[in-house]
């Protein structure tokens, strides 16, 4: 297995992959753009270090992100180097473990994704199975027991240098204000074999919930898993939990952890209509609230930017969330976050125009009456009033923001649901 991980095509896979996803340098301040350069000087030494068992790597770097429900995580964040590598050998396991895992575990799969697991999700209700048992694993890549871990590994890897590389990827430390840890327990998110490991954990969760019947689907630590009745959701819940900590040395958080009706909850920023004949997908409010989190901030009356940048960066970010949301088959709140976004677009073009007489010019060139533009312009209504106003929505139309290259998120989905 080492040499398959040190095989020419397998690193120039890895050193793709990474420089692709970009990403933040480590403890050594090294940038990924460096990396080709670096390899060409020490590549070799690199490689024959994995060969030889003396390759160290390095602390990650504890950096902290927001996360869309509230709150933070904990990120780990390995240099450069060590990123180069461990995607290598994350390629490798990928090649051996993929195969084995459960067609109900859809999370850092190839070829697989959260739009198939919430598609499967949907036909589980439609089946009857209107009940849903929510577990959340409490900082479940924190909590990952080393040893368990490793014992798992070494009955498919039989090679003890891929197995003591592993390990000290595991063990490498973190370093937070200059001060390194040690890492007892835990696989930090932000390297790239992070998620294959963890799908090896919680490939014992899903075989047991296949030995049991259980429909069930899982995206990472994220698994929901549905029954007929609140009765037997309640059974399930209690002896999942005890295999979960028992047997994987996990922690299951009881606070954040219920059986519900899954209209009520959300899986991967999604839920459910409580439809009995035909349940459909559609985002879920949580979801609906980090969009328009996010369109506040780039819409904020405080940052001065002109507005054709204002709209690049919405677009650019429109783009990526209807990728992902686009499954949604109660489209109407696409139509609602568009109405919100102008109105929000209007109010900035509105403070602008600044002047009563700048503001009665632009009305009147935009289509509204000289009565109309002068009665608007002397207002002393706040900004967010304003906007909403019959002139402004006469002069700052759908077709005026198209001509301004905003991008519409029902437009784009409409097109996309008939090509």
């Amino acid at each position: 297995m080492l040499e398959k991980t040190l095989d020419r095509d397998n690193l120039n896979r890895a050193f793709q992959t990474v420089k692709r996803n970009k990403g933040s340098h480590g403890v050594d301040q090294m940038p990924v753009q460096s990396l080709r350069e670096h390899l060409k000087t020490h590549g070799e030494m690199i490689t024959e270090q994995i060969r030889q068992g003396t390759y160290i790597p390095q602390p990650v770097r504890r950096v902290e992100i927001p996360k869309p429900s509230g709150g933070t995580r904990d990120l780990g964040i390995p240099t450069v180097t060590d990123r180069f590598v461990q995607q290598a050998v994350s390629q490798v396991l990928t090649e051996v473990y993929d195969p084995m895992f459960s067609e109900h575990s859809y999370g850092f799969r190839p070829k697989r994704r959260g739009h198939d697991a919430v598609r499967k999700a949907r036909n589980y209700i439609r089946e009857g199975y209107r009940w849903v048992v929510d577990l959340d694993l409490e900082k479940f890549f924190d909590q990952v027991n080393h040893d368990r871990l490793m014992r798992t590994l070494s009955f498919r890897i039989n090679d003890p240098q891929v197995l003591r590389l592993i390990r000290r990827f595991l063990q490498a430390g973190v370093m937070e204000d200059g001060v390194t840890r040690a890492s007892t327990k835990g696989t930090p998110q932000g390297g790239p074999i992070s998620p294959v490991l963890s799908n090896i954990v919680l490939d014992e969760l899903d075989q047991e919930l296949e030995k049991r019947g259980v429909r069930f689907v899982r995206y990472a630590d994220d698994c929901m898993m549905f029954t007929e009745s609140k009765r037997a959701g309640k059974n399930l819940m209690a002896s999942i939990t005890a295999f979960i900590e028992k047997k994987l040395k996990l922690r299951v958080n009881r606070e954040k952890s219920t059986v519900d009706r899954p209209w009520r909850r959300k899986f991967l920023g999604i839920s459910f209509t409580p439809s009995r004949k035909d349940p459909k997908i559609r985002i879920a409010s949580e979801s609906i609230q980090q969009i328009k989190g996010k369109i506040k901030t780039l819409t904020s009356r405080r940052t001065s930017i002109p507005m054709e940048e204002r709209i690049k960066r919405l677009n650019q970010y429109l783009t990526g969330w209807l990728g992902y949301f686009q499954l949604t088959e109660t489209p109407s709140v696409l139509r609602e976050i568009d109405s919100w976004l102008k109105r929000r677009l209007r109010m900035i073009r509105w403070k602008e125009w600044k002047t009563i007489r700048n503001r009665t010019k632009m009305l009147i060139q935009h289509g509204a009456s000289r009565r109309k533009a002068w009665e608007w312009a002397r207002s002393r209504k706040a900004y967010w009033r304003i906007a909403r106003s019959p002139v402004m929505h006469k002069t700052l139309d759908e077709a005026y923001w198209a001509d301004q290259g905003l991008m519409s998120l029902w437009h784009r989905y409409d097109q996309h649901r008939w090509t």
